[in-house]
């Protein structure tokens, strides 16, 4: 009896453990994944930068002259140096900063839709709009000392960094040119989060990025100038109302859209200003 019994055991026991074998070859054979590989791998990082907001502070007010369709802005040894714009009413000037008073101006040919221009070792160098050529002046008497040509259908504004001349053609490409061959020596592509930025105005170049006006827009954009990205960008639509000047309307001899940087590296101010705007302001960015 005692060895039927153990038997009996035996033999549970053994169905037992081909029953766990089943069981486990069942539960191995589950379709559902396991708990470790439901995990997924982490998104990729957006490598989109947005380019930094930079707000503003305004310094002091000027005036300037209601009629200087403003073109190309700049500042140097206490003067304001100006282009001015419009056909038959183009000029370069030096200007007084605290006045406003044009100390003196030369005009150009009625041909001529002055733009952009830049002072480059005791030489200003100005754009013309559609007429594929520059003029050179010098410094102290604004006096025509010689003529380039370049390639870009159209000039806009202009800078320079010491070495080259840059200017941009109203669309999103940067143009360094030699300031003796005035061959081109480099392009740069300007982008921001949406892609290539366009309508780039006038120029100026201060600790080494490029600050610039956006045709059509009230935005100063801040170029990064070894890659051509916006790092930065300053909202001034509100500056009209904040020194009293009226919004464009249509009236050509009205404020127009804001245009015109100016950098004092001596003392570190920027001044702007818009076409035929009454005002000259300084204003403080992230300078």
């Amino acid at each position: 009896m005692s060895q039927i019994m153990s038997l009996g055991s035996s033999y549970i026991r053994i169905i037992g453990c081909l029953f766990w074998v089943v069981f486990s070859q069942s539960c191995n054979n589950d379709p559902k994944p396991k708990t470790e590989s439901t995990t997924t791998a982490e998104p990729p990082v957006n490598t989109v930068q947005v380019p930094a907001v930079i707000n503003y502070d305004i310094v002091a007010e000027y005036p300037h002259d209601p009629n200087a369709f403003t073109e190309g802005l700049e500042f140097k040894d206490d003067y304001l140096y100006e282009s001015t714009g419009q056909y038959g009413m183009s000029d370069i000037r030096k200007v007084e900063l605290k006045t406003g008073k044009v100390v003196t101006s030369t005009k150009m040919a009625a041909k001529y839709f002055g733009e952009g221009m830049t002072l480059l070792n005791d030489k200003i160098y100005q754009l013309t709009y559609r007429e594929g050529a520059g003029f050179i002046y010098g410094q102290k008497d604004l006096k025509v000392v010689g003529t380039f040509g370049f390639t870009s259908p159209e000039g806009w504004g202009m800078t320079n960094n010491g070495s080259n001349l840059i200017y941009d053609d109203g669309g999103s490409v940067l143009h360094f040119i030699d300031p003796v061959t005035f061959k081109e020596t480099k392009s740069l592509n300007v982008f921001d989060e949406h892609g290539p930025v366009t309508y780039i105005n006038e120029l100026e170049l201060i600790h080494g990025f490029i600050y610039a006006n956006q045709w059509q827009t009230d935005f100063i954009l801040k170029i990064d100038t070894a890659t051509g990205r916006v790092v930065g960008r300053a909202d001034l639509s509100n500056i009209r109302q904040r020194i009293g000047v009226r919004p464009p309307s249509g009236n050509p001899n009205g404020p127009d859209v804001l245009n015109g940087i100016a950098y004092d590296a001596a003392t570190n101010k920027i001044y702007i200003t818009g076409k035929n705007w009454p005002k000259l302001v300084e204003i403080k960015l992230d300078n």
